[in-house]
């Protein structure tokens, strides 16, 4: 089957076609056994010709283990075989404790595939192909095997999955028949299915980098807007006597610093009514009692202009107003996260406008009123539909209800986010992402309770977006960086791997390319992935869909895996035209 060994090279070797010009098998991608001076490089077939036979080097075979790397090269004397069974399962993976199936080889009839968990599922992974590649059915069938592994119950596992499309519920609904300690929980955007909770995110969960996203802030002045406004809802909402004296005592000097203005009577009072007709309370309102020595006069009446164009009650009306000052207050700050609403949210920014330095500052106050249309058009939209969590909850007690169902533990948490628009869904899935990485972070014990996000479609969310300008950072990029210690672990699904943030690309260790064809994105894989050869990029062009290139961490030697159809099937079918077309009856 192999002639003599021609060349060397540092990568490869060429080996002559038998003299007979007869080759007894498809070699190409074949592995096959360099043998001398007790030494065994295994290599694959890439390349056969009329009279050649290119061969790469991959490892050496050393006390039964296969070793990735080749620093000794064959000579030209060793004798070259094809690989064997025992060999075969050195680099396609054995049936052990720590394994499970991925799939296939179509070049070894069938071969099972097995890899170590650990490898796996401990670091980031990225799949890529085109649409119809068969990437969903291999996200589904990889979690389906797990799940069914003979091995290993996964009961404490956390599989977040953020499903563009909702094609993972019908996969994964029923793993509870492969087990009934397994369970599969299910939010939803579309308030008429019946099958899952809708999806709500308590507000007050947020920090002043999530309302920075939320609110598409894209100014550094605006996050200090965001800052004060959290302090104050937080203040407002607890609802006792400091409550109402920071809110009077904010309108009351917000009031003085327009009263001290060289503005005239006229504009003063407009400003002031201006001031009471956003942020009032029971002491400050139009009709509020202000009241003199012997006399009583309503708020907006001490703003009578007289014929001189005086305010004749302006010492009733600067005691009254200073009464409710309190220097101390400057200082104060919540101790506690209180439950509040969109509304509760606009009422605070109401307040952060008249605060000190607003007021007199144009371009800052520009800024704050960009952040008020903002947060309004998000209280009056469908979208705050997902912001009205019902009862104040804790982080750590909010992601336990996310993992529960019914008093079980869930083990797949699946979000369809297929019926809110892009930028909304992006929001989403990064203030999931960084609410888990929080949580983490703070366990004693590190990486106790991991957590593997899948992100569908992840072009869409997972881009080379403004945060780190804006905010310092980009909470996928943090989490490709610092999360495997901690245990959150990122999954990449997308067709589009050149819109993804490169950052993210570069810490996978992991990959599965499904047949993938625009230039660009092979282009790009090459370049964010210097280590794989050109061969192996090549190579998906021409894979059949269900079947990948897999190679990374977890794989000894880069290889063609065929995917079973996973059972049952996500819904990620193409339309069946010539069904729908047909008159049904005719």
């Amino acid at each position: 089957m192999f002639g003599k060994i021609l060349y060397i090279s540092a990568t490869e070797a060429h080996v002559a076609v038998p003299s007979d010009g007869s080759v007894s098998t498809n070699l190409m991608n074949m592995h096959v056994i360099f043998e001398d001076d007790k030494k065994e490089i295994l290599g694959e077939v890439e390349d056969v010709s009329n009279e050649l036979i290119k061969i790469r080097f991959l490892g050496e075979i050393t006390d039964g283990h296969f070793i990735g790397g080749v620093i000794r090269k064959p000579t030209f004397n060793a004798n070259i075989r094809l690989i064997n069974q025992e060999e075969l399962g050195m680099i396609l993976g054995t049936d052990t404790p720590s394994s499970f199936l991925v799939g296939e080889s179509p070049l070894y009839d069938s071969y099972p595939i097995r890899v170590d968990i650990n490898d796996l599922f401990s670091s980031h992974m990225a799949i890529f192909g085109n649409s119809g590649s068969g990437k969903s059915c291999g996200v589904a069938r990889i979690l389906q095997n797990i799940f069914s592994n003979p091995h290993l119950l996964p009961f404490r596992s956390n599989f977040f999955i953020f499903d563009a499309y909702g094609e993972y519920h019908n996969a994964l609904q029923t793993i509870n028949r492969i087990n009934p300690n397994l369970n599969f929980k299910f939010y939803t955007t579309n308030f008429t299915q019946t099958d899952g909770e809708v999806l709500s995110i308590p507000l007050w969960l947020m920090d002043v980098d999530d309302m920075a996203l939320l609110l598409r802030a894209d100014k550094h002045s605006q996050l200090t807007i965001i800052e004060r406004m959290l302090k104050l809802v937080n203040i407002f909402c607890a609802k006792d006597d400091i409550s109402i004296k920071y809110q009077n005592h904010l309108i009351a000097k917000a009031i003085m610093s327009i009263l001290y203005t060289n503005q005239t009577s006229s504009s003063k009072r407009n400003d002031v009514f201006r001031i009471i007709a956003n942020c009032s309370t029971e002491q400050f309102n139009l009709e509020a009692p202000v009241h003199g020595i012997g006399y009583t006069r309503k708020f907006r009446e001490c703003f009578t202009i007289d014929t001189a164009g005086q305010f004749p009650e302006s010492n009733l009306m600067t005691e009254y107003i200073t009464s409710f000052i309190d220097e101390n207050l400057d200082t104060y700050e919540p101790t506690n996260i209180e439950y509040y609403t969109l509304e509760d949210l606009e009422r605070a920014l109401e307040f952060t406008l008249i605060s000190e330095g607003l007021l007199n500052n144009s371009e800052t106050y520009s800024d704050a009123i960009t952040l008020k249309v903002r947060l309004h058009s998000l209280t009056i939209s469908e979208n705050s539909r997902y912001l009205r969590y019902p009862n104040y909850i804790t982080a750590e007690d909010y992601i336990a209800s996310l993992v529960s169902l019914n008093g079980h533990k869930a083990q797949v948490i699946n979000f369809n986010l297929e019926d809110i628009d892009d930028w909304f869904a992006k929001v989403v899935v990064k203030l999931y992402s960084k609410l888990l990485f929080d949580f983490t972070k703070k366990l004693k014990e590190r990486a106790s309770i991991p957590f593997h996000i899948f992100v569908e479609e992840a072009h869409r969310y997972i881009q080379n977006d403004g945060d780190v300008a804006l905010i310092g950072y980009n909470i996928f990029e943090r989490i490709a960086k610092e999360g495997r210690k901690y245990g959150v672990i990122l999954n990449l699904i997308s067709q589009r791997p050149v819109e993804i943030s490169e950052t993210v690309i570069s810490q996978c260790a992991n990959f599965l390319i499904f047949k993938l064809n625009h230039p660009r994105d092979v282009d790009y894989i090459k370049k964010m992935l210097p280590n794989i050869s050109a061969e192996i990029v090549e190579k998906q062009k021409t894979l059949q869909p269900g079947t990948c290139m897999a190679f990374g961490k977890a794989f000894k030697v880069p290889t063609i895996v065929r995917m079973q159809m996973p059972d049952p099937e996500p819904s990620s079918s193409s339309c069946d035209v010539v069904d729908t077309w047909q008159v049904k009856g005719a």
